[in-house]
């Protein structure tokens, strides 16, 4: 791959253990963690080996539709400059970048260092038309940014990262966008809908403790969890933006039990976490699932969903299917935290 500079630049706010910068024990998808590095061990909600396993899932949900919106909205002319918020291990320009025209520099932004190089070194080297990608990475808080730390960007992107951000912070996001003049693609947000097949009957109580863990308040501020996308929405088109939602759910089968089995586990550690009292129900409950997942007979679909932000031309989103999806109600589950 051709890189750019190449080179690793700091944002403010080091110290912290993830991509926001705000230590956490459960990535938004319940893969459980120890609240420790990210990239760190294999089972942090955030390390390579999590972040490969749900890589495929990830790119069967996006929601290929905004592809076209999001090209209508690309300059014409010059190499696009797009800035990647909370990249992981790359998976976001590993999809994106290979499915857009002309020559592209990305601008990978995380606070785990081991991430950022195993992002910049398997991002591809070709755009669509062949033309080359370049490469930088950014370490620090992303919850910090401003329009400035933003300007120039053709597009700004995010996976698994909404969810994970106080109201504040997805106010403060949506306002750099806007004021930096750039769309802005923020996918795989968690909606709060889990469909679990056959079904059980701790499957909404697990599933209610884990949207309550979601939306727990952690360092003085309350994370939005199933709210991100709704909120991000309306944080946007305050602004002036022009909004587009799709549903970008995880559709997993006996050929995903691996997956399946790892998110069980830190969906049913998440909901216990939040409340203790359901630990011996849980474990009992988690066995039973595990066991019919390693036979083949469990599905599941977790509910995600993608964001597309503009600067207001409305035309431009024509697309097929309504506009916006409906605030997600009733209880339910997981998902989300990637690169």
């Amino acid at each position: 791959m051709t890189e750019g500079s190449g080179r690793t630049g700091r944002l403010g706010g080091i110290g912290r253990t993830e991509t926001t910068g705000r230590t956490e024990t459960t990535g938004g998808d319940g893969a459980t963690g120890g609240g420790g590095t990210v990239g760190g061990g294999d089972d942090s909600p955030y390390s390579l080996a999590w972040l490969g396993l749900r890589e495929p899932a990830d790119a069967r949900a996006r929601a290929t539709e905004l592809l076209g919106p999001v090209r209508d909205r690309l300059p014409g002319t010059g190499p696009l400059l797009i800035r990647d918020l909370g990249c992981g291990s790359g998976s976001m320009g590993r999809w994106l970048a290979g499915q857009l025209p002309g020559p592209q520099h990305w601008v990978l932004y995380d606070r785990e260092a081991g991430l950022l190089d195993h992002a910049r070194e398997h991002l591809p080297a070709t755009a669509a038309d062949g033309s080359p990608i370049t490469v930088e990475t950014w370490e620090g808080d992303l919850t910090r940014l401003t329009a400035g730390d933003l300007a120039g960007a053709s597009l700004v992107t995010a996976s698994a990262l909404l969810d994970l951000l106080s109201p504040a912070e997805v106010e403060r996001l949506a306002t750099a966008c806007v004021e930096a003049g750039c769309p802005a693609l923020l996918t795989l947000s968690v909606r709060g809908e889990v469909e679990l097949s056959p079904a059980d009957p701790l499957d909404a109580e697990i599933a209610a403790a884990f949207d309550a863990h979601q939306r727990r308040e952690t360092g003085g501020q309350r994370l939005l969890g199933p709210d991100a996308v709704d909120a991000a929405a309306e944080a946007f088109r305050r602004l002036g933006a022009t909004v587009l939602v799709r549903p970008s759910p995880w559709h997993l089968g006996p050929e995903q039990a691996e997956l399946t089995a790892q998110w069980l586990r830190g969906w049913v550690g998440a909901a216990v976490e939040q409340r203790p009292e359901l630990a011996a129900p849980a474990a009992a409950y988690l066995d039973r699932r595990l066991a019919a997942t390693a036979a083949g007979g469990v599905r599941a679909i977790v509910g995600h969903a993608d964001l597309l932000a503009t600067d207001g031309h409305a035309d431009l989103l024509a697309t097929d299917g309504p506009a916006d999806l409906p605030a997600a109600d009733g209880p339910a589950g997981p998902v989300a935290a990637d690169g």
